[in-house]
């Protein structure tokens, strides 16, 4: 027996061995045939790119022919003689060449024409890396020199040393040396390659410079704004290397975040930065801001770029970049027949800031010659009050009455903590998924470092399984039912509650939190987090208003046409709480998103800071007659 199974098992080795090799030999020529379509590609690219440089320069040079046949003909007809000797079919056929004229389209070349004299001039004069695309956030970071001291090393130990190696992945830093001396530029390679290495090795780190013909005659600069012929000649600069950074860094990823040589960053600013950008994808922002220094900390999503190098070009001489970017913001919302108030209120909409800051400045000594500049953020100090995490899509509404727009769907969202007046027994905070979840660990985080008494207390956690005929639930699990099909899994313990979600359970369609006892404060809910998978698509309700996230699900709700604008169930709102919803124009097209209505003054709480309509209003006081003081957050003042 052993013999006769000897053969098979003979073939059976050979078999295998031979469709594994084979696989693998189809694996290896289908990669190799990718490598090299891409690389074909790239030379078509590349050769798209010559052709059509040259043909912008020949058109050039044919407009500057037709002019002087054109001059040449004026002056024949006014007599001057100037075409003595033509014939007359020449002539005609002169006045023909030169009466027909197309409409010239303005493009790059017409705000930088010497850019036309060497085709080199948009290439880089040094580019070391590794070529990394694809990413999420490509961070840009621009360097001269500085006759005191250079900050660029700390700044970049600073950025590495806070990336996980995951984010290590997703991300790409590219140090531009703006800078056409080819010793000290060499200078800066050699530095940086000694002390990055690995990471310009690993495709992390980029290094790039100019060609010497990107740079126009910068000596006949006209003075404005009260700046010396320096300083003018120092900021028209600044204009044209931020854009040759922009326009190299485009293609390379997602966004694009404008830092400088001189800064310093605070801990898992990469994933904070991600997820806030995640969580506020579907509204039609053009800047997201993490620091309200000048131009550090600015990100911008890839397509933009086009638009605001297309801008600061054509002004690159007249204005430094950041008044540059807010026209820019200007032109696009701006009624010119409105107030300024109006105006500030359109481009908050656009211009999102994040708080608090994470991104420091630290530089003493200016790249421009002279100039010390004392220059910090007073929030960069300030801690992250509440924590960004990428929740599944859910309905969010609660009982509780809300403080200041501090509400729950800027929570669950990443965007701020959820304030809400005292509670008593009966309020609740519900979370119903989209579509049912399994829920492994849940985490919630309750409290303040300014308010350390405004916790959660006599609270439970209860779930709601998914319905389905097939679940059973675990006898230890029985005992915790509720009457109305809930199932009570925690509570709140010194203002946290976590745990985990028995299997028997899973997948739940909500998730709420129950105030047992009333509590003698109020209550702030900081950080809102479960570990999971979405099951089981299930259809969405007409009119639910959704909260829209990015992360265990990639299926969003929206809207059918001509559903009215839904509203959230929160009792006791006051006019400082008015929201209203409208459709993401970008990432989304009809995706719901939430918006602040009242005037929100900041006071370094808020994650984002939108400046809006109304002044504040009226809000109750507290039973204990405390007033929150200045570290009240998103609210003004308590009266």
């Amino acid at each position: 027996m052993r013999l006769r199974n000897g053969p098979v098992a003979a073939a059976l080795v050979f078999v295998t061995s031979f469709l594994g090799l084979s696989w693998y030999t189809a694996w290896q020529n289908g990669k190799e045939r990718l490598i090299a379509y891409q690389r074909e590609f790239h030379a078509l690219r590349e050769r798209l790119r010559r052709a059509e440089r040259r043909t912008l320069q020949r058109s050039s040079e044919l407009n500057a022919v037709s002019e002087q046949f054109r001059r040449a003909v004026a002056e024949a007809r006014g007599g001057n003689g100037a075409l003595t000797g033509v014939s007359d079919a020449t002539l005609k056929l002169l006045k023909e060449l030169t009466s027909k004229r197309s409409l010239q389209v303005p493009n790059i070349y017409y705000h930088l024409p010497h850019l036309l004299k060497n085709e080199g001039s948009l290439q880089p004069g040094v580019q070391i890396g590794f070529g990394r695309t694809g990413v999420s956030i490509v961070m840009g970071i621009p360097t001269v020199k500085r006759k005191v001291r250079s900050y660029l090393t700390e700044t970049l130990h600073s950025l590495i040393d806070k990336l996980s190696p995951e984010e290590k992945l997703d991300c790409i830093i590219v140090v531009y040396i703006g800078e056409t001396d080819p010793d000290y530029v060499n200078s800066v390679v050699a530095v940086l390659e000694k002390e990055f290495s690995t990471e310009i090795n690993s495709g992390l780190v980029e290094i790039i410079s100019p060609p010497a013909t990107y740079y126009p005659d910068l000596t006949n600069l006209k003075e404005t704004f009260g700046d010396s012929k320096e300083r003018v000649k120092w900021r028209t600069k600044q204009n044209l290397d931020y854009c040759f950074l922009m326009m190299y860094a485009q293609r390379r990823g997602i966004y694009y975040i404008q830092l400088e040589d001189d800064i310093v960053v605070k801990q898992n600013y990469f994933s904070t930065i991600k997820n806030f950008a995640l969580q506020v994808s579907s509204e039609d922002w053009m800047i997201l801001e993490f620091s309200q220094l000048g131009f550090i900390g600015k990100m911008f999503q890839a397509p933009d770029i086009t638009l605001i190098v297309e801008f600061i070009f054509m002004f690159y001489k007249e204005k430094p970049i950041d008044w540059l970017l807010d026209h820019i913001l200007w032109v696009k919302v701006c009624h010119p027949e409105k107030d300024a108030k109006h105006c500030d209120r359109q481009k908050a909409n656009l211009r999102i800031r994040f708080r608090p800051s994470l991104f420091q400045h630290v530089g003493l000594h200016s790249s421009l010659p002279g100039k010390i500049q004392k220059l910090t953020d007073k929030d960069f100090l300030k801690p992250l009050l509440h924590k960004i995490h990428i929740n599944p899509p859910a309905e969010v509404s609660s009982s509780l009455k809300v403080y200041q727009g501090h509400t729950l769907e800027k929570t669950y969202m990443g965007e701020d903590f959820f304030w809400a007046v005292t509670p008593v027994a009966g309020d609740y905070i519900l979370f119903k998924f989209d579509k049912p979840v399994d829920v492994e660990r849940y985490l919630f985080h309750s409290g303040h470092p300014d308010h350390p008494g405004d916790i959660l207390v006599n609270t439970t956690v209860e779930v709601l399984p998914f319905k389905s005929e097939e679940m059973e639930i675990h006898p230890d699990a029985e005992e915790r039912r509720l009457e109305d099909g809930y199932f009570r899994i925690g509570r709140f313990e010194s203002g946290v509650a976590r745990g985990t979600v028995h299997p028997s359970l899973n997948p739940v369609s909500a998730l709420r939190l129950s105030v047992v006892q009333n509590a003698a404060m109020w209550a702030i809910l900081s950080e809102v987090r479960w570990r999971g998978r979405t099951r089981v698509p299930t259809a969405g309700r007409p009119g639910a208003r959704h909260v829209p996230a990015l992360g265990l699900s990639s299926l969003l709700w929206a809207p059918a046409p001509g559903l009215a604008p839904p509203r959230r169930r929160e009792r006791g709102r006051t006019h400082g709480d008015r929201l209203t919803e409208t459709a993401g124009q970008r990432n989304s097209p009809g995706l719901l998103c939430v918006r602040p209505f009242g005037r929100v003054q900041s006071t370094g709480l808020d994650a984002r800071e939108r400046t809006t309509g109304d002044g504040p209003t009226p809000c109750p006081q507290r039973a204990d007659g405390l007033d929150r003081g200045a570290g009240g957050g998103g609210g003004g003042s308590r009266t």
